[in-house]
């Protein structure tokens, strides 16, 4: 087999994939670059440290390897994992010394062609049939195991759970009374959850027990420390930690978590103590070849430097000590930390604490009546400050010592001048802020993880995943991530996909600077997408020790809080220098993005006094000059209410202009649940708000609800409703270009076409298989609406619909096919359909009953390349639009391919026709390839010729026989293999060479 053109036989010939990089990278280098990369080998089944291609090692094997070639690096150290499961028990932990060095990185990558996955699961197997009558599966786990999730070929699995919003329940205390007695049937009663969504938050606790009254019925106990956490005792902060702490667990959306409710398919129930795992399996679903993952990871990857989280000491901590005629002071209501300070009026007075770290912060407030203080360290005196200010600001950082050497030492501070010295806290920083760095993450998968803090302790929300945590003196904490970074820079995810979570995707956490998530797929999370920042640091001084230059940029972030609906696509705390741009956000239960924290804390106290709050409680953050550029948010708040597809919150910037931020040439479209599209909400100020298009759905098109809310300069923006809220303070507002019909002008046209990425998923290649309806890349022209939660099995339980004749559709796509699906009904009528400006005549949508995901229009056996679908509505009360199929091509490159065995090389730039000029091949009988799809088809298009064989098929893990490349002479792109009319959901397709010298795979079509 002539692998590529004889022009370069010489060298490409015999090089497979990895002499080819390394090639690139010496010709690419030059003379003035000597070194070449460091390429090391990693597979699910390696062992020790070789890291060979022959001989892979382990992901520890591998960065043990690192850590000792790192100090002397003079390249990049490619570390290449192979395709196949690697299954952790802990998260792949790296720190520092794992770190890239001499301006070069630790390049972790998938090996070309092949998914490395990493996994926190258990892969579950020997279910038998438990229960006929209900269809119920049982198999053994270990005693103990704890997970909050279930994954089914690829397909989340539902904890068992009630009806939603289930009539009869009275609230008694905390307890939920009901006249139906089922419930007292339930075992495990300490296992069941209620949950109750309202407004912003959900609340969930477990129960206590289910006892039986006398009267009758059954009262399911509620846990009564989640209780008050969520009812009696909803934590309050106040500024900069929330704005309300409202509402409280009153009600029951929905039971959870009882054998008993084992009632719907695709539902699961773990019996932890007894070690069962139950499963009612979905239509299709065959658990003896199923793939049925258990996880029971919390995170996979954890990159931290040093210090990690700093959490002040508050001034009642009884380390500290107080030396002359201090008092304690509390519920000044002025934003202290804990609502409370130690004050003396006495110079000379001192307070002491003995820590053991590198550095401290002293927090205290300034104000025109503080004064002198001197700063002492272990008896040395280090600095004098002054704490004086015209006006009051809590939470300063007034003196701040660092470079220590670590170990333990004694700051005291002297009161020297002013009428009050005050002392609100300290907070000390362990370690030498050491970050982990210089490490690339490439065309990685992480999936399947769990987490289990709310079995025990509840779900104590704040608003978008930021929760309460009663046993630390509600402090505020934040869901767990997969993917996990601590104090990072130039820390960089590329092409990664993160899915199937029991919390957060990826977390750039405490003070990680300089970092980068872009072209990634984020999707089907429990809870956010991406979190970036901190809500408890924004009294920092130090800019070492801020979050601060990182970007989220062109991921594709779908279908997150699955099991925790205030969760956000993108969530960003107190962050400076933080881009958001060309990120395509949809599906979620809560806000699309959330930017910001603090509410009104950063506000003015005429501000504060103007919304009507009777206290002041006002402080300094450092967020600012953040940029929120060019998304695609659509498709938000499906489940709860009070928020919207971008909202802000906090301040930004200090007013000099230096550090405004930016939400510009944003796309939102289809919302439920909100009163604002673009909800700039309390405290939100020193934003520059233009170019953004707001179409399609409920809400006012921007808001500001309250005079918290300052310096915002609104202009040049485009909606189709004029409605909107400004009660701002200092607000240079601009109404919107308003729109009618879909007649957007062509400023409006260009920022819908560059909302969102501009290269294509990553996982489903771009703009094709199932396009939904609110996808930027359909054109709607005329009167249509958006209706959602229907009911009724649209996909993703939405649609377009409209009642005016010659009202159009348009998409313009890639591909070799496609269908229109829409609905078929008696209020239906006639659609007429073009392709490439060609009517192809009319199509009857009418029908005596609806059908829901109907194909109303189908087209195969294009030329591969551009097309233009329209769909126009003739007659009848409605037209409605649900999607579109477009014939999927997947690159034989894509991660939705895996290789198995150990003879597949690949080839590039071979000159013979390939599909984008490139294939794989395999020379060992017995290799085999496995391409993964949601479609209702697929083709393998690839060569034949005299030197290839037969394959094996098997689909859905059933032999399909076996097929033949050979042919007389090469033929590039031709179908070897094709399977239509399968049922719409997720297959898997398996080829095994069996015969002939190669197996080459070029692409699939799937449709």
């Amino acid at each position: 087999m002539q692998l590529f053109r004889s022009r370069a036989a010489g060298l490409y010939g015999v090089l497979g994939a990895v002499g080819a990089i390394v090639c690139a990278a010496l010709s690419a280098a030059g003379p003035a670059y000597a070194a070449t990369p460091t390429v090391l080998y990693a597979s699910p089944s390696g062992s020790g440290s070789t890291c060979s291609l022959s001989a892979p090692c382990s992901l520890d094997g591998a960065k043990s390897k690192v850590a000792g070639l790192a100090p002397g690096m003079a390249a990049d150290i490619d570390v290449n994992l192979r395709g196949g499961t690697y299954r952790l028990s802990q998260a792949f932990a790296l720190g520092a010394s794992d770190s890239g060095r001499n301006g070069f990185k630790v390049v972790y990558a998938a090996y070309p062609g092949e998914k490395p996955v990493l996994s926190g699961a258990a892969k579950i197997s020997g279910f038998s049939l438990f229960d006929s009558g209900k269809n119920i599966y049982r198999t053994a786990v270990p005693a103990g195991t704890q997970s909050r999730q279930l994954f089914v070929d690829g397909v989340r699995a539902q904890r068992a759970r009630g009806p939603l919003n289930p009539s009869g329940f009275t609230l008694s205390g905390s307890s939920f009374t009901t006249s139906d007695s089922s419930y007292t049937s339930f075992t495990n009663a300490s296992s069941v959850e209620v949950v109750y969504n309202k407004d912003w938050k959900q609340m969930r606790c477990p129960l206590a027990s289910i006892t039986a009254p006398s009267s009758g019925g059954s009262s399911l106990n509620v846990d009564p420390a989640c209780f008050a956490s969520n009812n009696t005792s909803v934590p309050n902060r106040g500024f900069p930690f929330n704005g309300a702490g409202l509402p409280k667990l009153s009600g029951i959306t929905y039971v959870e978590n009882a054998y008993q409710m084992l009632d719907a398919p695709g539902e699961f129930y773990l019996d932890s103590s007894a070690g069962f795992l139950y499963y009612k399996p979905r239509s299709g679903e065959d658990l003896s070849t199923a793939d049925v993952e258990l996880p029971t990871t919390e995170t996979l990857l954890n990159v931290s430097g040093t210090p990690g989280h700093l959490t002040p000491v508050n001034d009642t901590d009884p380390a500290i000590t107080y030396t002359g005629s201090w008092s304690s002071s509390g519920g000044r209501n002025f934003g202290d930390l804990y609502n409370d300070v130690h004050t003396t009026t006495t110079n000379g007075d001192s307070v002491s604490y003995t820590f053991t770290g590198t550095g401290i912060d002293v927090l205290s407030e300034t104000n025109s009546d503080e004064g002198g203080i001197d700063v002492y360290i272990d008896g040395a005196k280090v600095q004098s400050v002054s704490a004086s200010a015209s006006s009051r600001l809590a939470q300063q950082v007034v003196a701040s010592v660092s470079g220590l050497t670590k170990g333990q030492h004694t700051i005291k501070l002297v009161k020297t001048g002013g009428t009050y010295m005050l002392l609100d806290g300290f907070t000390v920083v362990p370690d030498a802020i050491t970050p982990a760095h210089d490490i690339t993450f490439q065309g990685l998968t992480f999936a399947y993880t769990t987490w289990t803090l709310p079995s025990t302790a509840g779900y104590i929300d704040n608003q978008a995943a930021v929760l309460w945590d009663p046993a630390n003196n509600n402090a505020p904490v934040r869901i767990p991530a997969a993917v996990q970074v601590h104090r990072g820079s130039e820390i960089t995810f590329t092409g990664d996909e993160i899915t199937h979570t029991g919390g957060t995707g990826i977390d750039l956490a405490d003070g990680t600077q300089d970092s980068t998530i872009t072209g990634s797929y984020i999707h089907d999370t429990s809870g956010g997408g991406v979190s970036v920042g901190e809500v408890d640091d924004y009294y920092l001084t130090d800019t070492g020790r801020m979050t601060t230059g990182d970007t989220v940029s062109q991921n594709w972030i779908s279908d997150v809080g699955r099991d925790y609906s205030d969760a956000v696509g993108i969530w960003a705390g107190y962050t400076r220098n933080l881009t958001i741009s060309h990120n395509d956000i949809g599906h979620t239960p809560y806000s699309g993005m959330s930017l910001g924290w603090g509410w009104g804390y950063a506000s003015p106290c005429s501000m504060q006094s103007a919304q009507g709050l009777t206290t002041c409680q006002h402080g300094t953050i450092y967020a600012g000059a953040n940029q929120i550029l060019n998304n695609h948010v659509h498709d938000v708040m499906n489940i709860l209410h009070d928020g919207g597809p971008i909202y802000t919150n906090g301040g930004q910037g200090n007013g000099d202009g230096s550090t405004t931020s930016v939400l510009a040439n944003n796309l939102v479209e289809v919302t439920h649940n909100t009163n604002n599209r673009l909800y700039q909400d309390e405290g939100s100020s020193y934003w520059n708000t233009y170019n953004n298009v707001t179409r399609t759905g409920g809400g006012k098109w921007i808001g500001m609800w309250t005079p918290t809310i300052h310096d915002i300069n609104i202009h040049d923006n485009y909606s189709d409703t004029s409605s909107y809220t400004n009660n701002g303070t200092n607000i240079t507002f601009n109404q919107a270009t308003i729109v009618s019909g879909g007649a957007w002008p062509p400023a409006a046209q260009s920022i819908i076409a560059a909302a969102g990425p501009s290269t294509p998923n990553p996982v489903t290649e771009g703009l094709t298989g199932r396009i939904n309806d609110d996808h930027s890349a359909i054109t709607y022209t005329g009167s249509w609406t958006e209706s959602s939660d229907r009911g009724y099995g649209d996909y993703v339980d939405d649609v377009h619909a409209t009642g005016s004749n010659g009202d159009t559709a348009s998409l313009t796509f890639t591909g070799t096919g496609v269908s229109i699906l829409g609905e078929k009904n008696s209020d239906q009528g006639q659609v007429e359909v073009f392709l490439d400006g060609t009517s192809k005549g009319l199509a009857d949508t009418n029908a005596t009953t609806r059908q829901t995901q109907a194909v109303i229009y189908s087209t195969s056996g294009l030329p591969l390349g551009s097309h233009t679908i329209q769909f126009v509505k003739r007659s009848g009360t409605w037209a409605t639009l649900d999607g579109f199929d477009v014939t999927s091509t997947y690159n034989d490159t894509t991660s939705k391919i895996t290789y198995n065995g150990g003879s597949w090389r690949y080839y590039a730039n071979r000159g013979f026709g390939d599909y984008q000029d490139d294939a794989h091949a395999a020379t060992a009988n017995g290799d085999s390839v496995t391409v993964t799809f949601t479609g209702t088809g697929i083709s393998l298009v690839t060569e034949t010729n005299s030197d290839e064989g037969t394959i094996a098929v098997s689909l859905d893990g059933n032999s399909q026989g076996t097929v033949n490349a050979s042919s007389a002479s090469r033929q590039a792109q031709k179908t070897v293999y094709t399977v239509s009319g399968l049922p719409l959901g997720r297959h898997t397709l398996t080829l095994t060479k069996t015969g002939g010298s190669y197996l080459v795979i070029d692409r699939f079509d799937v449709r």
